[in-house]
């Protein structure tokens, strides 16, 4: 028997709307995605200490953190992969009602899985920050040393080796990391929500 019909959310008196006044500025996602090695991370925390330093309140949703926890269970298959982004992405909306701005920095690498976060919340809450930057850049940075394991075969359905990225048709904002400084690329996110006036209430 399929028991969800008998799931019933309850509805307290305490508003998104109401949260958000309380912190003084909306709450919305910024999606982060591009390959391993682009700066996603190195990104989204910049723009997290200068959201900080303006007094919005914000949380990171990083990829190797959640699967450390949350999605431990998870291998990197493409379904897996899926089922990473659709939990990730019910998470980032609790965030949203919660009054935070929650910023998710994840490979993400197919459009479907990205575009049913978006579909999980209202229009203009989701802003994808696609962090463009050519593979062999990625590859020469290699941070974590993955790409040479993904060339040995150590690693295998590596995003960008032996796994496809789809590249974000209409992203929000784009920022190419190997032409632009990480303050460069910060600067560009900040100026899209100022010019928004998403870092205010209403």
């Amino acid at each position: 028997m399929n028991q969800q019909k008998f799931i019933i959310p309850f509805r307290g008196r305490i508003t998104r709307k109401d949260r958000e006044r309380l912190k003084g500025h909306k709450s919305f996602i910024l999606w982060f995605t591009g390959l391993s090695g682009s700066g996603k991370s190195t990104l989204s925390h910049r723009v997290e200490e200068l959201l900080y330093q303006q007094g919005i309140h914000t949380y990171i949703l990083d990829g190797d953190n959640i699967r450390t926890g949350l999605n431990k269970d998870l291998g990197f298959s493409e379904e897996d992969r899926r089922e990473n982004i659709r939990r990730i992405g019910e998470v980032a909306k609790l965030f949203v009602d919660a009054g935070v701005v929650v910023l998710s920095a994840f490979i993400s690498p197919y459009k479907r899985d990205r575009e049913f976060v978006r579909s999980l919340v209202p229009e203009g809450d989701f802003i994808e920050i696609y962090v463009k930057c050519p593979l062999e850049v990625c590859e020469q940075r290699d941070p974590k040393g993955l790409y040479k394991k993904a060339r040995q075969g150590i690693i295998r359905n590596f995003t960008g080796i032996d796994d496809p990225y789809e590249e974000p048709e209409n992203p929000e904002i784009v920022v190419e990391t190997d032409k632009m400084s990480i303050d460069e690329c910060a600067k560009k996110i900040l100026d899209y929500l100022k010019e928004r006036k998403l870092l205010e209430v209403d």
